[in-house]
């Protein structure tokens, strides 16, 4: 493979999974405005599911070599800050 080849699937392995943390952002905040509150069943489902697939997805990117480890847990300490944020200013709402 190409070094260039290479960088691009690397690039676009980084852009997906950064792409996926941003929907499960945009998929609490949803939730904490029209649906559910953050200690429903429901709610903790979701998030834990969608955490857990990422995480994943993540852990099969860095297999291949297509992202760094820190760079995985980078994108996964991201989202969880952002959705502690959200789940702070719905409970102080």
């Amino acid at each position: 493979m190409e070094h260039t080849e290479e960088q691009t699937y690397q690039q676009k392995a980084l852009e997906l999974l950064q792409a996926d943390a941003v929907k499960i952002e945009q998929l609490i905040k949803v939730q904490m405005d029209h649906l559910t509150l953050p200690s429903c069943p429901l709610y903790e489902e979701v998030l834990d599911t969608q955490m857990f697939g990422l995480s994943k997805e993540i852990d099969f990117a860095t297999k291949l070599g297509l992202i760094g480890r820190e760079e995985g847990k980078a994108i996964l300490d991201t989202l969880e800050k952002k959705l502690s944020l959200l789940h702070e200013a719905y409970t102080n709402k």
